[in-house]
Order: C-alpha cells, then structure tokens, then sequence
C-alpha cells in the first residue's frame, strides 16, 4: 500500500469539499486515514489460503456451521462500510480446520473493496478450494452505510446473500437445515 498517495488523496478530498487541509484539526487527518485504510484493506495482502492450510484428520463427516461471525467491510461502489454476519458451513471430506480459521477466511475477504455477493462466493469458494469438503455453504446478512446514511436512507435494512456449493446445492433438506440451525 502507498501511505503516501492516500494521503495526497485526503488533503485533495478535504480541498474538494472547501476543508483547509492545513485546519488545526485536519493536519494529522491524512496520516491518520492512510494508517486506517492499511488496517481495514489488510485483506489485499492476504490469502485465505493461509489460515486454511492447517487441517485436521476427521472422520465425521457432519456439517461444521461457525455462525454469527462479525465482520465489516468497504463497499467497492461508494466506499462506505458495510458491516454484519457471516454464517460459515461445511461438510468435512476427512479433514477439518481450526474453527477461528473460518472466521479469519472472512476476514481476508471482507477486508478489500468489496461487494457482499462476491464476499459470500469468495468465503465458500476458498473452503471448496482448500478444504475440498463435501459441500459449503455461506451466508451473509449486512448493514450497508451506502444504502442507510446516504441515498435512500433506510437504517437498519439489512441485505442477506448465500451460496451453496457441492453437497449443498441440489440438497434442500441440508439447505433447510443449515438456515434452521443459523437462526
């Protein structure tokens, strides 16, 4: 990431809107956003395959769910945070992962410019990819500031995606079963 060239970027944004980037108030403003965007964008630099490798011989082949997983994000579109759920299910192929693994798959997705359709596919798509379980499925419920605060203004509206992928998609019992256990 180039701190310097986001910083540029906010002293022109803060002219734009008639700010005085040199205001008292304003003078560390850059610095501090640069160092913010290298937090929440720490996903750019990352590979879910990372905290996916570390698996675990299993013989239970039942649905693992990681429900009610916290993340927040950037909408590509507006760059406006966008903030929920994930709810993380697969079915083991002899092998598990360390259930913080899942959460931290989330993480490497949700921390980029993001749309949540594509964070949901990129979280279940990584699990069928490096896990090579039986099936997956994802799903996320979102709070979009994009949609809430600006635009047309509907606070507390929530947007919920999923995907289904192997065992999962043409088996409808265990789609309703992953949705009764997720809420």
């Amino acid at each position: 990431m180039d701190k310097s060239k986001i910083e540029q970027g906010v002293r022109l944004i803060l002219e734009g809107i008639g700010e005085d980037p040199n205001r008292e108030g304003l003078l560390g403003t850059p610095d501090r956003i640069a160092r913010m965007y290298e937090e929440i964008f720490a996903g750019l630099g990352q590979d879910a395959k990372v905290p996916l490798s570390k698996t675990f011989s299993a013989v239970n082949n039942e649905m693992i769910i990681e429900k009610d997983i916290v993340f927040y994000s950037t909408c590509e579109h507006h760059f406006m945070p966008f903030y929920g759920k994930a709810h993380v299910a697969y079915i083991p192929n002899g092998k598990v992962v360390g259930l913080s693994k899942l959460a931290r798959t989330v993480e490497v997705y949700a921390k980029r410019p993001q749309l949540q359709e594509q964070l949901t596919a990129q979280v279940a798509d990584a699990l069928m990819e490096y896990l090579q379980p039986l099936g997956a499925m994802v799903m996320i419920e979102a709070e979009h500031t994009c949609m809430t605060m600006r635009g047309v203004k509907k606070p507390g509206s929530k947007t919920v995606t999923f995907v289904c992928r192997g065992a999962f998609e043409e088996n409808e019992k265990l789609q309703n079963q992953f949705f009764a256990l997720v809420k």
